[in-house]
């Protein structure tokens, strides 16, 4: 299938981190244009601040033309959650800035771009702990993530643009592992093929949606 991703023109942000590098890698070998943003990187965007989000995305649209997509997959891994202050406000809070409003922030000025263009694709990067209670932090801050997708989808619901989240399970590194996919287990490939898959201009009608990419909270009915 041809996803018409040729030159398309893809903000990943957290591009240096493991899913955020991958869709890198898928992006390139469909033509598209990925540009690899973070604190650290030669497109440097600071994501929990504003300033720093708008001024990178500026210099994104005046060398390139215009936005044709953003993947925000820079919040800190699962695993750096203290879980001894898992009911700890602070720590809850702390978390759901660093996973959902830095991407309600990436999100926001983007969306400035693409209503004028008309056409743009956005997903975020969500977690199956928003499904389960082992945590307090870990499900507030995906559980907070996906209101906001489905909140920024609505609003722009037939405009051209989509916006959707992917909620991995545990997810296996090593192409040679095995995966264990009745426990919910996926590949980083899976994963980063569903976030490309979802950039493509032929996915005009998939928006709002969580889309679980390993089997889902298994034991559980859930919309």
């Amino acid at each position: 299938m041809d996803l018409q991703l040729q030159d398309q023109v893809i903000l990943v942000l957290g591009g240096n981190g493991t899913i955020g590098a991958d869709v890198v890698n898928v992006l390139k070998s469909e033509g598209a244009i990925p540009l690899v943003a973070s604190r650290s990187s030669e497109l440097s965007i600071d994501a929990s601040d504003e300033a720093s989000v708008r001024a990178g995305i500026e210099k994104v649209v005046t060398e390139y033309g215009r936005l044709d997509g953003l993947v925000v997959s820079s919040a800190p891994a699962a695993q750096t959650l203290d879980p001894a202050k898992a009911d700890d406000p602070e720590q809850v809070l702390t978390a759901i800035d660093g996973k959902a409003m830095t991407f309600l922030r990436t999100a926001n000025v983007a969306l400035e771009v693409m209503k004028k263009q008309g056409y743009g694709r956005i997903i975020a990067l969500s977690g199956k702990n928003s499904y389960v209670t082992d945590s307090t932090t870990a499900s507030a801050r995906n559980a907070t993530l996906n209101v906001i997708v489905k909140n920024l989808a609505d609003q722009n619901a037939g405009s051209g643009i989509t916006v959707n989240a992917i909620s991995p399970g545990f997810v296996i590194e090593d192409p040679n592992a095995g995966i264990d996919r009745a426990d919910g287990q996926t590949s980083l490939r899976e994963v980063a093929d569903t976030i490309v898959f979802l950039l493509s201009p032929k996915m005009a009608s998939i928006s709002g949606e969580i889309i679980s990419v390993g089997h889902k909270a298994k034991g559980v009915i859930l919309p």
